[in-house]
Order: structure tokens, then C-alpha cells, then sequence
């Protein structure tokens, strides 16, 4: 943008030009005396002053504008790239774990057999991170169905759908009052709210172990419905919890343990979509809490 700074200088450099040109001609200079009143000042100065705000905020609405346009244009590249990824990558990994099915009956040394389970577990979480990166990328432009969601009803489904899956033996309790009244209804997307709790009840059983206690809870504060999420698991170091929202981003716990990284960035987002927060409290070796916080009644349309 150096000629826009050039267009700029332009008439001090003409008016410093014809100056020195006419001082170096030695010819006499005219003096112009004008008298002006205070009051003129006054208003040339405002006048000044006026045109100096406006055009700082035309300037600062144009890079506002080009930068909005440019975010919408990268974001908009990246959903298509993620779209082109998934459908490319759908075929070929689904061909891939079916040769390891068929595989896997012919190879029984046990050393075959152990690299066949390596090679589909990395297969698989290749798929599921395509698939969650897909997710995420819909997530930013998807329509929310905005109904009255019922949220003692909605953490028991995902209780009683767990169930059916197994808690591998984590002591998994459910806590909501009954009493003086029920919990207020939130508005939001009934699938996108159970998704965000649901990603956060996974995450504790991955990363808790047999015997450990995890604890979903939720109850009225205010003008927001509160759902936490805790567990008696390792715990996260201080130094990651600032990272754990981050796309991609797995701490030196998830290693070993299968997933995208991106399963916290989803609950976020969602979250935010609907008004609402998340944060979390921890401590290494005792556990965790995730709390959702989520406006009742309308809620903010986002």
C-alpha cells in the first residue's frame, strides 16, 4: 500500500518542490497577511478535526471490510477443502479396514496379528478425524433448530444410551434436582446440545480408569442451566488446560488414548452457538470437571 501513502504525501512534496524552486530564484517573495477571529479558528479547527474522524473511519471500515471478506473467503475454502477431503478419503479407508478384516482371519501369529490391530486403531482414527474435522467445518455454518430442549430429559437418553455401550466399569452417576422445582428448558438444537455432552462423557471414560467415579450434574444458576461433567481421573496438567480447546491439540495424557483432538473443540463450539460456555477447573491426579453454562429460555441466535 506505499502508493496510497505516496497519494498522500503528494501535495506537501508539489508545495515543498514550488517552494524551494522559488526561494532558489531569489525573487522577491509576496507576504499575505489574512486576519481571521477566534471563532473562525475555532470552526476550522472542528472543521478539521471532523474531516480528519471521518476519514480515520472510512479508512478503518475498508480494512475491517477487506478483513471480513478475506475470514469469510478462507473459511469458506476450508469447509470446501474438508468436504473434498472427506468424500476422497471415504472410499479408500472403508476398502482399507475391510482388507484388514479379511486379514485378520488368515494372519494369527500373534506378532502379525498384533501389527493387523495397530494398523486398522490408526486407520480408524484417521476416519474419525476426517469425519470430526467435517463436523466441526458444517458446525460454523449449519442451521440451528431452535427448539425447547428439556435438559434432565436429554442427559438421561445419553445416560441410558451409554449404558447399552457399557461404562467399562466407571461408576457413572447422574445428579439433577427434583425438588423445589425441575430445571428450566434452554432453547437450542436438541442434537448438537446431546453431541456436546456426549463428546465430554466419552472423553471422561477415556481417560479415567476401571473403579474410577465420573459424575454428571447439572442444576439452575441463575439465568443459565449449568451441566458439569467430572471424573476422578489423572487429571490435566496446569501448563495444558489453556490448549485443550485448540483443533488438533492432544496433551502428553492422550498419548496412547484413541481419538481426533478434536472432540473439545466440537463442545466448544456448539456451546458458543448457543449462547452458552465452557471452561473447566482440574487437577493432576484428582480429577476433572467440565462446565457448560447454558442461557434458559430464548438464549442469545447465533
Amino acid at each position: 500500500m506505499n502508493w496510497w501513502w505516496l497519494l498522500l504525501l503528494l501535495p506537501a512534496i508539489i508545495g515543498a518542490a514550488i517552494s524551494a524552486i522559488w526561494n532558489a530564484s531569489g525573487s522577491s517573495v509576496p507576504t499575505l497577511v489574512i486576519r481571521v477571529d477566534v471563532g473562525t479558528i475555532i470552526f476550522l479547527f472542528g472543521l478539521l478535526v471532523s474531516l480528519i474522524g471521518i476519514v480515520v473511519t472510512y479508512t478503518l471500515n475498508r480494512i475491517r471490510s477487506i478483513q471480513e471478506k478475506s475470514a469469510q473467503q478462507s473459511a469458506e475454502d476450508r469447509r470446501r477443502f474438508l468436504k473434498r477431503l472427506d468424500h476422497e478419503l471415504k472410499n479408500p479407508l472403508t476398502a482399507i479396514l475391510a482388507g484388514l478384516a479379511n486379514l485378520s482371519g488368515v494372519a494369527k501369529e500373534p506378532p502379525h496379528r498384533a501389527s493387523l490391530i495397530s494398523v486398522e486403531a490408526q486407520v480408524k482414527r484417521l476416519r474419525d478425524l476426517v469425519a470430526d474435522l467435517r463436523k466441526l467445518s458444517d458446525l460454523e455454518t449449519r442451521q440451528i433448530e431452535w427448539v425447547a430442549v428439556d435438559i434432565a430429559t436429554l442427559l438421561k437418553g445419553l445416560l441410558a444410551l451409554q449404558e447399552e455401550e457399557g461404562f467399562n466399569h466407571r461408576n457413572v452417576t447422574l445428579s439433577i434436582p427434583q425438588a423445589p422445582w425441575p430445571l428450566p428448558q434452554v432453547r437450542g438444537d436438541w442434537d448438537l446440545l446431546f453431541l456436546a455432552i456426549h463428546n465430554l462423557l466419552q472423553n471422561a471414560l477415556k481417560f479415567t480408569a476401571p473403579g474410577d467415579t465420573i459424575e454428571i450434574r447439572s442444576f439452575e444458576d441463575g439465568s443459565e442451566v449449568v451441566i458439569e461433567v467430572a471424573d476422578t481421573g489423572p487429571g490435566i496438567p496446569e501448563e495444558e488446560v489453556p490448549h485443550v480447546w485448540e483443533e488438533l491439540y492432544r496433551g502428553k495424557g492422550a498419548r496412547g488414548v484413541v481419538g481426533s483432538g478434536l472432540g473439545l473443540a466440537l463442545v466448544r463450539s456448539i456451546v458458543i452457538r448457543h449462547g452458552g460456555n465452557v471452561n473447566l477447573r482440574s487437577r493432576s491426579g484428582q480429577g476433572t470437571v467440565f462446565i457448560i453454562r447454558l442461557p434458559v429460555g430464548e438464549g442469545r441466535k447465533r
